[in-house]
């Protein structure tokens, strides 16, 4: 039956359920993120089974807390814990008003599939990677969204599929013959755009940059990164050159969103650099998908570039896609001295050629 949501479709309702704070069905569990969790909700959860908690092993090291399943933390609810206590766990600005959380009683018997996938959803809805799981849950409730673990272990490593939406001419600042490209996922989430800066020849290397989206750098000029900077220069330079390709993809922070990469600011004015704050929140170093840069491409019709970058894993994704780089073209502007620190960072602990 057609009509039936497929599970990428379940799985898109369920991101949207836990953003509004309504649970979601994982297996035979039920599941809420401790961020968008209400008083009531955990009150009618808890009155329905066994509570776990469920942490990334970034944020559980932070907490001191064991990861016995490598990438998550199972951390059995204590009894009496209150909503406030969940909260704290979830969200690292509580780390200094609220600093003796533990002691904690790691889970390491069992199967963690659904706890992971909870953590996955979690994070595809941009939301703080951690999350109430009920386990033997006594009257599943059937009207919540319900998704199969498999299904989003699948989807977290297999490449979203995309499909050109929609292209039109959009004459520019740095050149008028220019087009832009928009292209949908397949699995619900954001957009993604290619500008097309003249006419590049499909036979040989396009010039080209994967530029992920920066509010902040990109529309209101921020100084603490350099990324509007890269994303002018890097314009400019296709105009000056006639042809070029700018895949603008939709992933904000890193790929952890806005309202996190603002988590991420406030935890850098305590000190931590930008890699340290990424894991207090509970999330990787970089959490962006670059193989969806290598899909775009091969839809218009290029199979080698050279790269606009002086991010060497995206040199690597896209051949590991096999997009050929013909050429590394190094972007080195936009340094400040409000983001100086991050730079150097960025060079250390993330390999970036500055």
């Amino acid at each position: 039956m057609s009509l039936r949501p497929t599970d990428d479709e379940r799985i898109a309702r369920a991101r949207n359920d836990l953003r509004m704070g309504l649970p979601v069905r994982v297996g035979g569990t039920l599941v809420a993120a401790l961020e968008s969790l209400t008083e009531a909700r955990l009150a009618d959860l808890l009155a329905l089974g066994r509570g776990v908690i469920v942490l990334t092993a970034r944020r559980a090291a932070t907490l001191k807390a064991v990861a016995y399943d490598g990438d998550v933390a199972r951390i059995a609810l204590p009894a009496g814990a209150t909503l406030d206590w969940l909260t704290a766990l979830a969200d690292p600005a509580r780390d200094l008003s609220a600093p003796l959380k533990g002691p904690f009683r790691a889970l390491r018997e069992g199967d963690a599939s659904v706890h992971r996938a909870a953590v996955i959803l979690c994070k595809q809805a941009q939301l703080l990677p951690a999350a109430l799981v009920i386990e033997n849950v006594a009257d599943m409730p059937e009207d919540l969204t319900g998704v199969a673990p498999a299904a989003l272990l699948h989807q977290r490593d297999d490449v979203v599929r995309l499909d050109k939406t929609a292209a039109a001419r959009v004459p520019l600042d740095v050149s008028q013959a220019s087009r832009v490209h928009v292209f949908r996922p397949r699995d619900g989430t954001e957009e993604h755009y290619a500008i097309e800066i003249g006419s590049p020849r499909r036979d040989a290397p396009v010039l080209s940059r994967l530029h992920s989206a920066c509010f902040t750098g990109d529309v209101i000029g921020s100084l603490k990164c350099d990324c509007g900077p890269q994303l002018r220069a890097a314009l400019a330079q296709m105009g000056a050159e006639g042809q070029g390709v700018l895949l603008y993809l939709n992933q904000e922070g890193r790929g952890i969103g806005l309202a996190n990469k603002m988590r991420a600011y406030s935890l850098q004015d305590q000190g931590f650099d930008t890699v340290e704050a990424n894991h207090r929140l509970g999330f990787e170093d970089d959490e962006r998908d670059f193989r969806i840069g290598a899909q775009i491409l091969r839809e218009l019709g290029f199979a080698s570039v050279r790269l606009l970058t002086n991010n060497p894993r995206k040199v690597a994704m896209m051949e590991g896609e096999g997009i050929a780089v013909a050429e590394r073209v190094p972007l080195k502007v936009g340094e400040t001295p409000q983001n100086a620190n991050y730079l150097a960072v960025k060079a250390r602990k993330s390999g970036h050629l500055l």
